[in-house]
């Protein structure tokens, strides 16, 4: 009996330092939390606004903490426009997605060159994994009347990696059914959550 005990206290133990490390592990209480995307084009960093988008914020931080970005690809791209990625593995598999998230496109923070933002379907509330990086000031993508698009970051480093993404040849693609798909696979090999600053 005490055998037991102490091995339900253990994996109690276990099960409570797993769930801190997690909440450290996405910086719940750092404002502007920093993320390297490691591409086959070349790295660069994204700067994260948690304090005008935190709940866009964790979402993202949290499909990036599980690696869940990890080995998927850029499926759209359309230059000076926008470069699309973040739910498709290279045959175009999708991959799962959490429930959508309220859009916080109200924050004050526009659609402009080298930013992040949320992609999403028509109905405002519909985003959940899928990200775009703006190529140019996109104003067309900001609220005004109706709903826009939440932008929860920036480009701190690497502009010209996305550039380079953002003048890749693209086509119609008959297997994922779409246009402006890369002919060259665009690969998200990593995001990290880098340390506190």
């Amino acid at each position: 009996m005490k055998k037991i005990l102490l091995l339900i206290i253990g994996l109690s133990v276990s099960f409570f330092s797993y769930s801190a490390d997690n909440k450290l592990d996405t910086q719940e209480n750092v404002l502007f939390p920093r993320v390297q995307f490691e591409t086959n084009m070349g790295n660069f960093i994204v700067e994260l606004n948690r304090s005008k988008a935190p709940i866009t914020v964790k979402n993202f931080l949290d499909y990036a903490v599980a690696g869940e970005y990890d080995g998927t690809v850029f499926h759209r791209v359309v230059s000076e426009f926008v470069a699309q990625a973040g739910g498709y593995e290279a045959d175009f598999t999708p991959r799962d997605s959490k429930e959508p998230i309220y859009n916080e496109s109200g924050n004050g923070l526009k659609n402009s060159r080298m930013t992040i933002a949320m992609a999403r379907m028509n109905k405002p509330h519909s985003a959940t994994r899928q990200f775009y990086f703006n190529l140019s000031n996109n104003k067309n993508l900001d609220p005004g009347r109706n709903w826009g698009y939440c932008v929860f970051g920036y480009v701190e480093s690497g502009e010209e990696v996305l550039e380079k993404i953002g003048e890749a040849a693209t086509a119609f693609n008959p297997d994922f059914g779409a246009a402006d798909v890369p002919v060259e696979t665009i690969l998200i090999k990593k995001v990290t959550l880098l340390p506190r600053s």
